[in-house]
């Protein structure tokens, strides 16, 4: 397939698409894709650029971000053949979006903190959301389905817009010590009931995700660090206790604790 010189980038993508959808000679995996069917591949791709963000490489980068924008221009060339909306109608409505929800830049408007600017833009939603109807509850518009820690700040976010807030982490901390608290009361009932146990625990995540919220501190980029570090020292044991012709199962506890205050000096 050839296309025209002058065409752009996104126009030679949309071409691509358009001869993978050909219906007597596009590709048979592509022709039966749904808007459903790729949800999947849509989170992977998601993922993937979160990680060639984090590693930095910009070749990297740049092929994770065109897998993304491919998901998009499936999305919309589906949505075009069921003659909803295409590409052009996406891209013209987040513009529009953007310009009314950023009056300080493209308006009169003089917010000029960070505050200010965050406010202002949870009025316009807001208002956004009751021109569509959507006025029963602060979390009219909260996608059901989304990760579990990205929704419980989306809910504390909602929650926050009409005064259901901490003023600042002190509040939070005390509340977290006692949801601590409280997993620690049913682990010592005579009787462990695992629902419980699990409804606690629940609670006392949610409150941490409370405070993360309160520090300005990213939830999944928080913990998404914890892992690659506790991923990190883990190897590095192993590591050590190859050199000395030893595996982890060979070690007690005790003995794993002792490797790993070694590697975390090692970090000092």
């Amino acid at each position: 397939m050839t296309t025209a010189a002058s065409s752009s980038g996104i126009q030679q993508l949309q071409q691509v698409m358009a001869r993978l959808r050909d219906p007597d000679s596009g590709c048979p995996w592509d022709l039966k894709q749904t808007l459903t069917s790729l949800i999947p591949y849509t989170i992977e791709e998601a993922y993937e650029v979160a990680a060639a963000l984090t590693e930095g490489d910009p070749a990297e980068i740049k092929d994770e971000l065109g897998d993304l924008l491919f998901q998009v221009v499936f999305y919309t060339h589906l949505t075009a053949e069921q003659n909803w909306f295409d590409f052009d109608a996406v891209a013209a409505g987040m513009a529009e979006k953007l310009i009314r929800r950023h009056p300080h830049v493209f308006g009169d408007e003089t917010s000029s903190t960070d505050a200010e600017i965050k406010a202002r833009w949870e009025q316009i939603k807001q208002q956004e959301r009751a021109d569509k109807g959507q006025t029963h509850s602060v979390f009219d518009g909260v996608p059901s389905n989304l990760p579990a820690v990205l929704m419980a700040t989306k809910l504390q976010k909602r929650a926050a817009t009409v005064g259901f807030d901490w003023p600042d982490p002190e509040p939070v901390i005390a509340k977290i010590r006692e949801e601590l608290e409280e997993v620690e009361a049913e682990l010592h009932r005579s009787e462990r009931n695992q629902a419980a146990i699990a409804e606690e625990v629940g609670d006392l995540l949610f409150a941490v995700t409370n405070l993360a919220r309160h520090l300005s501190v990213n939830t999944e980029h928080a913990l998404s660090s914890a892992n690659s570090k506790f991923k990190r020292r883990f190897q590095a044991i192993e590591e050590r206790l190859r050199e000395r012709e030893q595996n982890p199962q060979q070690l007690t506890l005790a003995g794993l604790e002792e490797e790993w205050q070694a590697v975390k000096q090692q970090e000092k």
